[in-house]
C-alpha cells in the first residue's frame, strides 16, 4: 500500500482510481497520517429479474400496526 498525501490524490484522482481498479489499495493521508482508504469493488452480483412472484396489492402500502412499529425501533 502506497500512502497518498491529499494534494497528490486530488491532482491524480482519476489516475488512482485506475490503479484502484486494477486491485491496488491506495492510503490517502492528511499531514501524513493515514485517513482513508481507496480499495477496489468486488465486482457486483447480477440481480435476476422476476424472482419474486406475485404482485404487491393495495395492502402493501398500509400503515404497519403500532406494535410492529415499535419493534423496529
Amino acid at each position: 500500500m502506497e500512502l497518498v498525501n491529499v494534494h497528490e490524490a486530488k491532482t491524480h484522482f482519476s489516475r488512482l482510481l485506475d490503479r484502484a481498479q486494477a486491485g491496488e489499495e491506495i492510503v490517502i493521508g492528511k499531514a501524513g497520517k493515514p485517513y482513508a482508504k481507496l480499495v477496489p469493488l468486488s465486482p457486483a452480483t447480477s440481480r435476476i429479474s422476476g424472482i419474486a412472484r406475485g404482485s404487491v396489492t393495495e395492502a402493501f402500502f398500509e400503515p404497519l400496526p403500532e406494535d410492529e412499529l415499535q419493534a423496529w425501533e
